[in-house]
């Protein structure tokens, strides 16, 4: 008798144990359900968002310019290495052209004076292009996507290559025209 109520005994907690185990299983599967419906519509809510992040515009471009435009604003004022070159390459000229029997006032405008103005023309260049660059930086904003601002720092750096464009152009007329730092005279 003993034997067969722990015959008994052991069956029923198999049976009960079955029951539990049968159980669990149906739980987790209503708890897999919902959560394999929250992957999908997670996926699908992060494929929406890439695809809004390829449409937009990331202003990688308009932060990319608005430093090109400062870097040339800085190279119009302190002078670049094809204004060297130009002015390098004008004062030869001046040299092989001016005759020797040429007046002092007439040697140091070929020889110095060309070059001084070649360098100015190459320094109010790339201020010209700075100020070019600064300012289609900071209107292309108008231009684009509807209600998207621009960074703050784009906008900082483009109005830094605008001022530094007009600052350069301004010192090379000045100095192309010979009012800055000009040839001293021959007399």
């Amino acid at each position: 008798m003993a034997t067969n109520a722990v015959d008994e005994t052991k069956a029923t907690e198999a049976t009960t144990k079955k029951a539990v185990d049968t159980t669990e299983s149906d739980e987790a599967t209503r708890t897999e359900t919902p959560a394999e419906a929250e992957v999908v519509e997670t996926e699908v809510v992060e494929t929406e968002v890439a695809e809004a992040k390829e449409e937009a515009p990331s202003g990688i471009g308009q932060g990319a310019a608005a430093v090109v435009s400062a870097a040339l604003g800085v190279v119009s004022l302190t002078g670049s290495w094809v204004g060297t070159i130009a002015a390098a390459r004008q004062n030869l000229v001046g040299q092989l052209e001016t005759a020797q029997g040429a007046g002092v006032a007439q040697q140091i405008q070929a020889v110095y004076g060309d070059a001084w103005q070649a360098t100015a023309l190459w320094g109010g260049l790339f201020a010209a292009l700075a100020l070019v660059v600064g300012v289609v930086t900071l209107a292309r904003p108008a231009f684009g996507t509807p209600g998207r601002i621009q960074a703050p720092w784009i906008k900082s750096v483009a109005w830094a290559g605008v001022s530094l464009g007009v600052i350069g152009l301004f010192l090379a007329v000045l100095k192309y025209t010979g009012i800055l730092l000009g040839l001293p005279s021959a007399s």
